[in-house]
This record gives structure tokens, C-alpha cells and sequence, in this order.
């Protein structure tokens, strides 16, 4: 059994690796990974029969032709992904403002944001009753775990929280819809009833999305 769950953890290194540098010749995850090439081909021959990895024969300048890897579109599938919850929030909404629409009162996308908004306030407040402000930002960082946005907190030289996202979820809707981000950032500051910053955007070409919290 010890051996299955460390099998299935160094497999899902290797997908993480090949997701964060792009394609990788085995020689090149062995070295990252600290294991033996015999060991990296054990793993990738496991990927690659559950159609998580594709290999490519390339040819170098010097010596015989070598196998390169890569993701397969299915691979993406095991990273974290909140579009299928977003999406429903949204068609939930988009039928409360048909429902509007038919009394004569006409919406737009920055209403459905809002809606969503709305209800993640909801859902989501409770946790924070009772809580200083330390408190709530690590409840903050829990709650964007739990939808996959790898969140981790750090307090800077001023003593202000920042908040640290190294993955969107929605990173798709983000670029086409602003108001997403928007929204998300106006959840931020109600429910740590505080001023909140972003101060670098994954949907606008940031390595992460970056919140400074005034204390």
C-alpha cells in the first residue's frame, strides 16, 4: 500500500513538472526529480498509458535520436479547474434575470457577477463571525484552497496581510470578463471588512494574483 500512494505521488510530481516547464526529455526530470532514469520511465510509461502524456522522438545535433514529453489535453483535467461551479452560478443567475427581463427590468453581465457575488457573500460570511482580522485571512486562504487557487499568506515589512493565488481556477472567464475579477476582489474586502488591494492579476499576464490586506 506504501508503495502504491508513493508511486501515485512521484506520478503526480512528474505531471506538475511537465506542467510548470513544458516538455522534458526523461534525462532532464530525472535530474529535477532526484530519482533514476529507470525510475522516471517506470512512472512515465504508467502516464502515458493512461493517456496523460504524449512522447515525441526528437533529434539532436549530437548523439541518437531521444523521446521528449509532454501533457496530453486530458492531463488538464488533473490540475485545479472551477469552471463547471462557475458556470452554474452563472446559468442559476442568468435565469433569475430572465425572470427580471420579463417584468421589464433588463440586466447585464455585471448583474450576473453580482449575483454570484451575492451568494458567495452568503455562503461564506458566517465563517468569518467572531474572527479578528488574522483569523479571517487565514479563513480567506482556506476557502480559496478548497476551490483550488493554491492561496498562501504572508504578513510584509508594513505588517500588512498578502495574500498570494499561484492558480485561477477561472482563469478563461477572467481574461473575456472583468467583472469577475472585479467581484472577486469586492468578496475579498466584505468579508474581511477591510481595504484590499490586488496588486498583480493572473488574467493580465501576472505569474499570480497578489492581494495586499491593510490591517
Amino acid at each position: 500500500m506504501l508503495r502504491a500512494e508513493q508511486d501515485t505521488s512521484t506520478r503526480r510530481v512528474v505531471l506538475t513538472l511537465l506542467k510548470t516547464r513544458g516538455a522534458l526529455l526523461v534525462s532532464e526530470m530525472a535530474k529535477s526529480l532526484q530519482i533514476t532514469e529507470m525510475a522516471v520511465r517506470r512512472h512515465l510509461n504508467t502516464l502515458e498509458r493512461d493517456g496523460l502524456i504524449r512522447s515525441t522522438l526528437v533529434r539532436q545535433a549530437v548523439g541518437r535520436p531521444s523521446l521528449i514529453y509532454e501533457l496530453t489535453e486530458q492531463a488538464d483535467n488533473h490540475f485545479p479547474k472551477n469552471y463547471q461551479n462557475l458556470m452554474l452560478d452563472l446559468l442559476h443567475e442568468l435565469d433569475e434575470i430572465d425572470a427580471q427581463a420579463a417584468t421589464g427590468t433588463l440586466s447585464t453581465v455585471d448583474t450576473l457577477f453580482e449575483g454570484r457575488k451575492q451568494k458567495m457573500l452568503m455562503k461564506y460570511a458566517p465563517r468569518m463571525k467572531g474572527k479578528n482580522l488574522a483569523e479571517r485571512v487565514a479563513e480567506l486562504a482556506e476557502i480559496q484552497n478548497s476551490n483550488g487557487y493554491m492561496a498562501k499568506v504572508e504578513e510584509d515589512a508594513s505588517g500588512h496581510y498578502v495574500m498570494h493565488e499561484h492558480n485561477c481556477p477561472i482563469t478563461e472567464v477572467a481574461h473575456a470578463y472583468q467583472q469577475a475579477c472585479h467581484c472577486e476582489l469586492a468578496l475579498f474586502q466584505e468579508l474581511l471588512g477591510t481595504d484590499v488591494e490586488r496588486t498583480e492579476c493572473l488574467a493580465k499576464g501576472g505569474q499570480r494574483c497578489t492581494y495586499r490586506i491593510k490591517s
